[in-house]
Formats: structure tokens, sequence, C-alpha cells
């Protein structure tokens, strides 16, 4: 029984002792993968993408962007990581896509416009409308009054010779009403007044032929609509006879010249024969 005893427990031992070797193995191998894992993170900050497809021209609000972690030693230069910054408290504007981006592609400065600044001519025009620029001076293009978001009504000077008939020299005529004014010479700012030299409409495909035709075939001139004014102006054409109240009248038709004749009879007819008239 001793000698059962005795192998029991030198086996139990020895058990103990290669579990014990295999525990200290084990923490061993935990412990240096733990630290080849700590050396694989890589420090992170928050960055501001984007978390839809973006479109050139539109305006960005906070619920266009989200802040997700990015590898700190890869941020892209002009990253927003501040929101502050991003949308800054009391601007006077928002900003403006000017390159297209995809959803959670980081936000850049070079990619939108600062808080409130004019992102561009192209984004303020309308589905199927045109930019039109013509050049006015300080008389025709309403001097130190226009500016870009105005209404303005469009007349036409020119000659009307070998068109009408009825009208003789120049002619005076509405083209266009309440077209909409895109930018005064290279501003879009609603805020710029000055004397202008080049006005920009923004108008239908049509309108802009049938202001190319009057721009070189006679003069144009602006008039500004107000603000409030809903009205819709009727068809206006005014010539020199109209602008001077000249009536024309019809010149009265021609006397018809008087024939004198005498009747005689021929056989059994009765003929007139004309005669000079004494009377």
């Amino acid at each position: 029984m001793r000698l059962i005893a005795i192998v029991v427990t030198a086996v139990g031992l020895g058990l103990a002792g290669f579990g014990a070797m295999k525990t200290s193995e084990y923490i061993s191998v935990t412990k240096a993968r733990e630290q080849a894992a700590l050396k694989r993170i890589v420090p992170t900050v928050e960055v501001f993408v984007a978390n839809k497809p973006l479109p050139f021209g539109h305006v960005l609000t906070p619920d266009d962007v989200v802040a997700i972690s990015w590898p700190k030693a890869a941020v892209p230069e002009s990253a927003f990581i501040d929101k502050a910054l991003l949308f800054p408290e009391g601007a006077r504007g928002q900003r403006t896509v000017i390159r297209q981006m995809e959803k959670f592609e980081p936000l850049l400065a070079s990619k939108v416009t600062e808080p409130g600044e004019d992102a561009g001519l192209n984004t303020r025009l309308g589905r199927g409308m045109r930019a039109f620029t013509f050049k006015v001076d300080a008389s025709t293009g309403i001097s130190g009054f226009l500016r870009a978001g105005d209404r303005v009504d469009i007349y036409w000077t020119g000659s009307a010779s070998g068109i009408s008939d009825s009208v003789q020299g120049e002619i005076t005529k509405l083209i266009e009403s309440g077209i909409s004014v895109a930018a005064v010479d290279s501003s879009t700012n609603s805020d710029s007044i000055g004397a202008s030299r080049t006005v920009t409409v923004e108008a239908t495909p049509q309108q802009v032929a049938r202001l190319a035709q009057a721009q070189v075939t006679g003069r144009l001139a602006l008039s500004l609509v107000g603000i409030a004014d809903d009205t819709e102006a009727a068809a206006i054409d005014v010539d020199k006879r109209g602008l001077l109240g000249i009536v024309t009248q019809e010149a009265a038709p021609a006397e018809a010249a008087k024939v004198c004749t005498i009747k005689t009879r021929k056989g059994g007819e009765v003929v007139e024969i004309p005669i000079p008239c004494t009377n």
C-alpha cells in the first residue's frame, strides 16, 4: 500500500508541475500577443466626413456630416476636426460644396466655401435656366441701384424699317418682363452696388435667343421692378408718332371722275354715248 501511495503522489506532483509549466507558457504567450497588439494600435482623432453623397452647389448643414475616428498620422490636410470651425457660431451664411463628395469622404477646406462666401454663378441658376450677359452703361443699366437678385424689365430700341410699313423710324418695345439679375459686372454679391458695365440675367434658352438678337439689332435698356411688385407688364411698343401723340389719318378716297353720256336709239336699241361734261 505504501508503494502505491508513493507512486500516486509522484504522479500527482508530476502532473501539477506539468500544468504549472503549461500555464506559465500560456501566460507568457498571451502577454506577448497583448504587447504586439498594443504596438499595432494607432492613435486616432475625430474627423468630420460626409454622411451621404454631396453634389456641387449643395448648401452644407450639420445634418450632412458625421464625426468618425481617423488615424491621427493620416488626417488629410485642411480636414475639419472641430465642429465649431466647420459651422462657426455667428457666421453670416452657410458653406457651399464646391467639389462633389462621396459618403464618408472627409470634409476639406478646399471642397467647401467659407461661411457666406459665394460659390459661383452656376450654383444660382435654376433648372433649365441659362446665364446671359450684355453690356449696359450708366443710363441704361440703372447706375448705382442695380444688384444681383433684382428683377428688371428689358426694353429694345431699334429700327423697324423694312419690317413694318406702319412704323416709321425707330421703335421701343418691351421684350422681356421680370427677368432676374444673376450678377452685376463680375459680382454675384447682392450687397454690391455700383455703376455697372455688364449685367448677367437668368433666362430660358428662348429668352437668351431673343436677347441675343435684340443686342445685335438695337439697344437694350433696363427698368427696375419693385421688390413687392407682382403685376405683369402689358405688351408695350412706342414709336415717334406714339411718343408725340400724332394720330395717322387715312387719306380720303379720291372722288370718282364724273362721266356724262347721251342716249340715242340705234334701230331697236338704246345706246349711251359718253360726251365731255359741260358743268
